[in-house]
Order: C-alpha cells, then structure tokens, then sequence
C-alpha cells in the first residue's frame, strides 16, 4: 500500500495560446490505505485526474507520487494500480477465473500463485459459484463483481475506480456500494473512486475531493463538506435536496448569500413568511417548496409533522446554529 501525494497538478490540451486548460493546480495527498472520492458534474476534470494518476493522460505541470516515487514518467504498468472501468472491459470468451487469472499469467505468476490468488478473490466477491461462468452468464453487478476481482489478484499498492457503478441500476448500486466498502475494510488498499453522484461519494469516502470546472473546490471528509462547504458551488452540489442560498434573507448583510439546508428550516407560528409552490411527499419526508421574495427554497419535514398545501402561506424559522454565509462575488465561504 501507499499515499498518493498531488502537488500542483496542471493539465492542459494543446499548445500556446489555443491550449485548452482542464486542471487548474490540484493539491492533494491521499493518505496510506484511505479511500478518497473524487466527484463534480460531467466535465469537471474528475475522471482526467484520475487518468493522470493511472499514466493514462500526461501531465502538464505538478508532481504525483506514489510512496515515494515519483511517477510523472512512469508507464502505467510500472506504477502498482490496478483500474477497475465503467464497462468492465472483461473478455467475452474467457471464462470468470480466465478474466481475473489473465493479467496474472501475463505476468507470469505461477500456477498455483494464480489458483490461489483467484480463489482468495472469488471468495471476497462471493464469486466462486461463478468461476466457469462466460461474461455474457452474469448480470451486470456479477460483472462489475468480475472487474473488481481482476483488480484485487493484482495485489497492487493502489485502486482507482472510474464511474464504475454507473452502468448498474439503482438497487444493484446501492448492493455494490455496500460491497466495495466490505472490500476496503478487508483489504485496505489506498484507493481513489471517481463519481458524478454525490450520494455515492457521501457514503463511499472517507474523504472527498469536490471538482468544479478544473478546480478543487474542497477537500474534507462528508461530514465536513456536508456541514461546513467551502463554496456556494459544493453547498449546491452536496446534499440532496441542495441547500438553499437566499439572496434576499432579511437581516442578511450586502455582498453575502445566505446559506440554509431544508432540514435546519423549521415551521413556525412567526418568522419568515413564504408562500407554498407545492408539496413533494417522500415517503418518511416531504419537501415544501416555497417563495420568499425573489428567493425560492425548500422546506424538509416528517411525515409526523401536519402538511401545508401549496397556495397556503406558512412562516418559517431557520436554526441559528445552522447558518452559512458566502461572499456573493467569490463564492466563498465566509
């Protein structure tokens, strides 16, 4: 195992004028056998960073060590990752022992190195019922089972997850999630996990990196980018529903948005008064969505809790100890 340790990280495509830049100086370290979660919308340079680690894009400018080597010129084949992909990648006529032997035999690993290494994974991923199984035998959890398992008989230092739950439905999501946090409290190999989904990121990390635009916006465990983001963007982009940012609030000072979750918004005989848009019902929950001014906002209650209607004009009451303010010109915290 190792830290992963990104220093200055500068990605651009092409050259002079025209180069197109997509990494803006990352600066990042990854501790010995931490799982980090790097998320942000499409294009944000997640999956590109993780490319970089891999050796799989040049980087333009800045250092990444793995341990204590410097692996800027090294091809990815000399720098002990293992990749696990959003298609799975498997060969369609190899059996699943053959997918997760192959990179072994390459190697030339011996034999019976290779049964047991095999076996030791099946055994982790509840695969072993499925060893002489073909690719085209197996759903796709089985399959994204198959790529993990290849991953893990390498035995590498590193694990870097690209988008791999995406091609999963909803349920077998939340399954494989559930898995791969197994995997890592067995294992325990440092790993970096790219995602769109900041639910998947919330519950997979031990900390997180927060993209946006090239950027690293903040770098901090869930609890902390949940309750305390370091930017409009990560407050809007963290959480769902996201927080609500009011520009408008009374009381609230020139220059400053106001930050609020719905949950820390409670329904009160006095207070700020909103119209009600409409009434989401969540099962345990629902959402009131409302007016106030030229702001809009969500208001998360219990099932427990009497409803308005949407037309009704209600007053809410924010929690004093559950206010955060940002700078409406930076986007900063304040």
């Amino acid at each position: 195992m190792a830290s992963i340790t990104l220093r200055n990280i500068i990605k651009r495509y092409g050259h002079g004028p025209k180069a197109n830049p997509v990494i803006h100086g990352v600066n990042a370290e990854i501790h010995d056998g931490e799982f980090v979660v790097i998320v942000g919308p499409s294009g944000c340079g997640k999956s590109t960073l993780l490319r970089m680690v891999a050796g799989l894009e040049e980087i333009t400018g800045g250092t990444i060590s793995i341990g204590e080597r410097v692996v800027n010129n090294l091809e990815p084949a000399q720098r002990d990752i293992a990749m696990v992909f959003q298609n799975y990648a498997l060969y369609p006529h190899m059996s699943v022992f053959d997918n997760m032997a192959y990179g072994l035999k390459i190697a030339s690993v011996p034999r019976d190195e290779i049964k047991t290494r095999v076996d030791k994974a099946a055994k982790i991923l509840e695969l072993g019922h499925l060893l002489e199984r073909k690719p085209r035998e197996l759903s796709g959890g089985q399959r994204q089972r198959v790529a993990m398992g290849r991953a893990i008989v390498r035995q590498p230092q590193v694990f870097l997850f690209d988008e791999p739950l995406s091609n999963l439905d909803a349920k077998l999501r939340a399954q494989t999630r559930i898995e791969i946090q197994k995997l890592h409290r067995e294992l325990g190999i440092t790993s970096l996990f790219v995602t769109h989904d900041q639910v998947e990121a919330m519950t997979l990390a031990q900390r997180m990196i927060v993209m946006n635009a090239g950027n690293m916006e903040q770098f901090g465990t869930p609890e902390e980018v949940y309750h305390t983001p370091a930017s409009i963007f990560v407050a809007s982009f963290i959480g769902s529903p996201p927080m609500n940012l009011l520009r408008h609030a009374p009381n609230s000072k020139p220059g400053t948005i106001l930050g609020i979750r719905p949950e820390h918004l409670d329904i009160t005989a006095t207070g700020w008064e909103v119209r009600v848009d409409t009434v989401e019902l969540l099962g345990a929950e629902r959402l009131v969505y409302a007016t106030m001014g030229g702001d809009h906002l969500i208001v998360r209650i219990d099932e427990g809790s009497a409803s308005p209607q949407a037309g009704d004009t209600i007053h809410i009451t924010p929690r004093a100890d559950r206010l955060h303010w940002f700078d409406a010109q930076s986007g900063k915290r304040l």
